[in-house]
């Protein structure tokens, strides 16, 4: 058995509703299904009515309410008491993260919150946001950092979730600069000489925001799509080497634009687009955790956190 069929049944608990409580877990409706059958089968007995609607509690999954709170409760506290005997005093903090923001944000925020609460001792899962989302839910980490679009929101349910915003990341077209502030390259070229296109993979939660900059552009987009990745760090990589115009975050760029190595793939005589900024976007940087997890250091990183925001 696995606790996460157990935080499954006590959400279907509350809500009563299969779609429901599969999209408050991050979970397709036919996985949660089947999750919830798995552990059925391994107590071996029906937990859930689901001729009627909505669906209710046979009287085996009445009777296994109480015990499952009661082990979601003991595992949860097992798990603090172990974190806080690995990291000696200090209990270790857990965080997922796409893997930019860990190379470019996290250093900097560790600093900033380790001068609030003294030494922090932390581990990070890089991964994608979807992945990362469910380490949150799933309890596989205490904190979740990510980058928040209209294109890629994340939709956690506020009533178990609290959410902070750390600031805005600029999402702009760059390419090898010939000269500093001249690109090789400029949009948005034409169907006879089309731009050369680094392009995130579609299951990238950045490549939705670059095709809604696209697809509004007021002015026709020839692209010619050269490569894909899913780490921005690859795209600037072969942005670097001159291979095409990519998307990136500002704070992945900081030194190459200042060393001139990049330029931003708009002419430097098409003052209109520099004006209007067409192609290119902003991101809110936003950190959640957990509402049921009030542990002292925790708190103390939340507080940190917070009293930054009100600062800026």
């Amino acid at each position: 058995m696995e606790i996460k069929w157990v935080e499954d049944f006590l959400s279907v608990v509350e809500t009563l509703n299969f779609s429901r409580s599969a999209k408050l877990r991050h979970v397709t409706q036919p996985a949660f299904g089947r999750r919830i059958r798995a552990l059925e089968t391994w107590l071996g007995a029906d937990l859930f009515d689901r001729s009627s609607y909505p669906c209710s509690l046979t009287p085996a999954g009445e009777s296994f309410v109480p015990i499952a709170r009661e082990m979601l409760s003991q595992s949860t506290q097992a798990r603090l008491i172990l974190r806080g005997q690995l990291a000696g005093k200090q209990s270790l903090i857990k965080l997922a993260m796409p893997h930019t923001l860990l190379l470019t944000l996290y250093p900097r925020l560790l600093l900033q919150i380790e001068q609030s609460t003294g030494l922090l001792c932390s581990s990070v899962q890089a991964t994608n946001v979807h992945d990362a989302v469910m380490a949150l839910v799933e309890r596989h980490c205490d904190l979740l950092i990510c980058y928040h679009h209209p294109q890629q929101g994340i939709d956690l349910d506020v009533e178990r979730y609290a959410m902070l915003s750390l600031g805005k990341e600029p999402l702009r077209p760059y390419s090898q600069a010939l000269q500093r502030g001249v690109p090789k390259y400029a949009l948005p070229g034409t169907s006879a000489d089309p731009v050369p296109f680094l392009s995130y993979a579609s299951y990238s939660s950045l490549s939705r925001i670059v095709e809604k900059q696209l697809s509004d552009s007021v002015r026709p987009v020839h692209l010619l799509r050269r490569f894909e990745s899913d780490l921005a760090e690859g795209l600037k990589s072969m942005a670097l080497e001159g291979h095409g115009v990519a998307w990136l975050p500002a704070s992945a760029i900081t030194r190459e634009l200042a060393e001139g190595k990049l330029a931003l793939a708009v002419a430097p005589n098409d003052q209109e687009a520099l004006r209007q900024g067409w192609w290119c976007d902003e991101m809110d940087i936003r950190v959640y955790r957990r509402k049921d997890d009030n542990r002292p250091d925790l708190d103390r990183i939340w507080a940190s956190l917070a009293k930054s925001r009100s600062a800026r």
